[in-house]
Parts: structure tokens; sequence; C-alpha cells
């Protein structure tokens, strides 16, 4: 019977006096490079013969890699992926352990299927998530096996599996989350031109203004008529502390001082903390245009 010799281990018969066969064309004769790799030590005469061997043995990597191919990813990344595998075996390979392509071939194979199951979900996934969908998947296969066959339940996939059902759950839900759809995918069945992310609600900045309002209108009418005037004509009228200070017969110090203990008090009740300081006695004094009632609207 014909034998594999292409990477025999030391001290095999010359291939020259042997009749050999290859299982495939791109597998080289590197039995005795490997050899001399393992016994090399660092530096750049192995990194010369590492870089050699990885040469020899990339079509084979290439032709792994074709396997894959028309599964959503481009020939020349699943090519990268396979090249990536092969280095990983060509520097783990023992020649004192078999044939080189008997332990590249998986170490490969599993680096691409390993790209495929972390790289190339559009929604990322995690692990658990994705063995849970394996099962389930491989276990609906087996249900509907026959002609006629009924698409199983959860609790019947449960029962097959030996998960539960939340479990078989997630398994379904990841099953539809390889692939996702555009946000400009048209919705089916309407005729408007809607598409998917017209149905998609936003943040509305203006809810907040309503709660931060509600939050202080309590504490506003708790102030003093004067302070609240104040207030009004400095963050509603725009004017400066000075304009305020002229129109009221005080200090511009004292308006700045009235500012920083109003904001305060509504700050600390809006908060939820009561001001200890006493209420200041309303002024009777009215203001020209009374602009504290519109702070009591």
């Amino acid at each position: 019977m014909l034998t594999d010799m292409s990477t025999g281990r030391p001290g095999t018969p010359d291939p020259a006096t042997q009749t050999s066969r290859r299982s495939h064309d791109d597998a080289p004769e590197t039995a005795e490079m490997f050899t001399r790799l393992a016994e090399l030590d660092e530096g750049p005469e192995r990194d010369a013969v590492r870089d050699e061997l990885v040469a020899a043995w990339l079509p084979m990597a290439h032709r792994i890699a074709g396997r894959f191919r028309d599964r959503g990813e481009s020939v020349e990344d699943l090519r990268q992926v396979a090249a990536l595998g092969l280095v990983k075996a060509v520097d783990r390979y023992d020649p004192s352990r078999g044939a080189f392509e008997s332990y590249a071939v998986p170490t490969i194979t599993g680096e691409v299927k390993r790209h495929f199951r972390d790289r190339m979900w559009a929604l990322r996934v995690p692990r658990r998530v994705q063995e849970l969908r394996n099962r389930v998947r491989v276990a609906r296969r087996e249900l509907t096996q026959n002609p006629g066959s009924a698409e199983p339940t959860n609790a019947a996939l449960a029962a097959h599996t030996g998960l539960t059902e939340e479990e078989v759950a997630a398994g379904l839900e990841a099953l539809e989350s390889f692939s996702t759809l555009s946000l400009d995918a048209e919705l089916a069945g309407g005729d408007d031109g809607y598409s998917l992310a017209d149905t998609l609600g936003a943040a509305d900045t203006s809810y907040d203004v309503v709660v931060d309002r509600e939050a202080a209108k309590e504490g506003l009418r708790r102030l003093p008529e004067r302070e609240r005037a104040i207030l009004y004509m400095r963050f509603f009228e725009d004017m400066t502390q000075s304009r305020i200070a002229d129109q009221l017969g005080i200090s511009q110090m004292h308006v700045s001082r009235l500012i920083s203990r109003s904001c305060a008090r509504v700050r600390d009740e809006a908060v939820g903390r009561r001001p200890a300081a006493p209420r200041e006695r309303p002024s009777r004094r009215r203001l020209p245009g009374d602009p504290s009632a519109l702070l009591r609207r």
C-alpha cells in the first residue's frame, strides 16, 4: 500500500528508494526542515527556516481557506486567516509526533472556523449564546428531518437538547442574529415608503427641561417677591446685575448675593433638601411692571 512520506519522522528511508504518494500536491517535502527548526535556537537562522516552511505550506492553507468561500467573507480575508493558522501550526508542531499535514489541517481549519464564530456576526453575541444557537440549530434539524414533520416547539427542543426553555429561546433569537437588517430597508406591506429608521424613536431633550422646570417651580414660589423679580430680570430679561441694582436701588454686590442665595435655595429644594434659612418677609413695594407675577404662572 502506498503511504504519504512527505513529512515523515527523522530517520525514514530515502524518498528516492521508496514509492511515495502525497495526499495533495501542496504537501511539500519538509521533514528535514522541521527537524532542523526544532534543533535551532531563537535567532535569525531559525526565523529564516520558519519563514521558508510557512511559504512552502502556504498553498495548502489557501486550499483550506477555499473551502469556506461564499459564506459572506472575501477569499483574501479567508486566506489571511488561514495563513495565521498555518503560522501557529508551524510554531507548535513537534516532528516526533507524526506528519505535519495531519497536524496543520485541523489547526488551520479551526482558525478559520473561529474567525466565522467570533468575527462574522453582524451583532456581537456572547460565546455561551453562540453555543446555545448551535445546539438548537442541530436539534431543529434532527426533529424536522422526516418529511411532514411540524416545526418543533420550544418545549420539544428543550426536551431534545436537555436545555431549559429560556435557553432554547435565547438560542432561537441568536439564529436570527448572524445578519442584520438595514435601517434603510422599507417596511413590508407599506406603500408609503417608510423605512425601519422611521419607526425608531429619538431622545427628546425637552423632557429634561420639563422635569427641571417642575422640580424648580415650588422652590421659586417660596422665594420672596423681590428675589423672584431679580431672578426673572437676570435670567428671563437678560439684564446685567448692574442694571438690576440701579432699577431696585441697591448695590450690585447685593444683587449678586441675592441671586446666589436664591439659586442655592431653589436647587436645594429641587433635590430634596429644605433650606434652613428663614423665609424673607415679602416687600410691599411694587416693582415696575411687576415681573414677579410672571414667575407665579
